[in-house]
């Protein structure tokens, strides 16, 4: 039931010590507005290294060509590790739980790509139609690469987006032919894809037609694969699995770190998670601890209220106030101090996290890091739940000085100086 006359004077007691309850309350403030907000911004964090991840199946792998760092079998260091079609049709071969593979080549020179008269330079990548299912893309028009185009040699692309706002800003660019290089491709789907890469304006062409017109022999610059249903101990003996036949087929050692890059995604992604779990744990301890800190500030205070009122509580003891009344008073100033102030911290940090996304402050202030920071946000549960836990430490902060005042024997309390 609500009670005016304890309002009116937990608010007089409020308004007697403006400066300490101040203090006090925006101690409590900063340890829930420090815990939402680094919260806000580790799920930001994670949500934009998840965005990043996100570029590869996280059940893929990547090998790419290195230079041998150890002499082996009469053959010096800085041998380079040249990868061409044949490892790519071996691998294909002796992967165990072997999902899909995609070789990408290159075009040797310059990349030239224009329509009529607009012009561009862009990222052409010849690669496999399976290449779709290990990078994460979005087709808006059209399709991607597929197996008739990479048998019958066709002079095929898929492009960007963003190369298509280059090449076609008012027209539609599905069936249009491009000059890639002066030779004509036509634009069979367009694509858009997450990358941190600003730069990043990709178009993709059948790795045969490459490998047959732009002179770049069968060279390959990289080979990705997905793998079925495995574990992270599995994906590595898969990695020493490709190292060893790698190693075999180019005759280098096999303990030779640098000879071949295997980026292992799945082995990646575990690693990701366990970082931010642990600082998820290292923000919510900074968090807890802060809050304790403002609590404590509560509970001091709340026992310096008890002494001042001393007097007052011999006083209302020696008119029949029971102990609970005593006690209902001080643990209702303890839990509105904590309670106000924690909801202020509250909507200060939810706010700032707020502004930094409808804002984009982090690409304003620091444009190559925005790709790395994404949607920073707190869950409402988290911040429920962050508030109720400060409204019962308030409340434990406040029973303990009201214990002691329900304590209070009046005579004691009437002589008190």
């Amino acid at each position: 039931m609500f009670d005016r006359d304890k309002w009116q004077e937990i608010f007089s007691t409020i308004r007697k010590n403006k400066t300490r309850t101040v203090l006090t309350g925006f101690s409590v403030a900063t340890g829930i507005f420090m815990l939402i907000f680094l919260l806000g911004a580790g799920r930001g964090l994670r949500n934009g290294m998840t965005s990043v991840f996100a570029q590869d199946a996280t059940n893929s792998m990547q090998i790419y060509g290195g230079r041998t760092t150890k002499a082996y079998k009469g053959t010096p260091e800085g041998k380079r590790i040249q990868m061409v079609n044949e490892d790519y049709l071996g691998l294909k071969k002796s992967i165990s739980k072997l999902d899909v593979i995609s070789a990408m080549s290159y075009i040797p020179g310059a990349e030239t790509i224009s329509y009529k008269n607009n012009f561009g330079n862009f990222n052409v990548s010849p690669v496999h139609d399976t290449y779709e299912k290990i990078k994460n893309f979005e087709i808006l028009s059209g399709r991607f690469l597929n197996e008739k185009d990479i048998k019958e040699n066709r002079k095929v692309v898929v492009i960007q987006d963003v190369v298509k706002d280059v090449l076609f800003p008012k027209e539609t660019a599905i069936n249009k032919l491009i000059n890639i290089n002066n030779i004509k491709f036509k634009v069979v789907g367009v694509f858009s894809q997450q990358s941190f890469d600003e730069n990043s304006r990709d178009i993709y062409i059948p790795i045969t037609v490459a490998q047959k017109i732009f002179n770049n022999n069968d060279h390959l610059q990289r080979i990705s694969f997905t793998l079925n249903d495995i574990s992270v101990e599995e994906s590595k003996g898969v990695v020493q699995q490709v190292i060893y036949k790698m190693a075999d087929k180019h005759g280098f050692s096999k303990e030779d770190k640098s000879a071949l890059w295997i980026q292992n995604n799945i082995e990646n992604s575990q690693t990701f998670a366990a970082l931010f779990t642990a600082i998820e744990m290292f923000v919510w301890i900074i968090g807890i601890f802060t809050i304790a800190l403002g609590v404590i500030g509560v509970f001091n205070i709340m026992m310096i209220v008890v002494k001042e009122r001393t007097k007052e509580i011999g006083v209302r003891k020696a008119i029949g106030a029971s102990p609970a009344s005593v006690i209902g008073l001080i643990l209702m100033e303890a839990i509105f101090i904590t309670a106000a102030s924690g909801y202020i911290g509250l909507i200060a940090g939810v706010g700032l996290l707020e502004v930094i996304t409808q804002f984009d402050l982090i690409y304003k202030i620091y444009p190559p890091a925005a790709i790395y920071f994404v949607n920073p946000q707190v869950d409402l549960g988290i911040a429920v739940g962050a508030t109720i836990v400060l409204v019962v430490t308030g409340a434990l902060a406040g029973f303990f000085p009201a214990r002691k005042a329900a304590r209070i024997r009046p005579i004691e309390a009437l002589r008190d100086e």
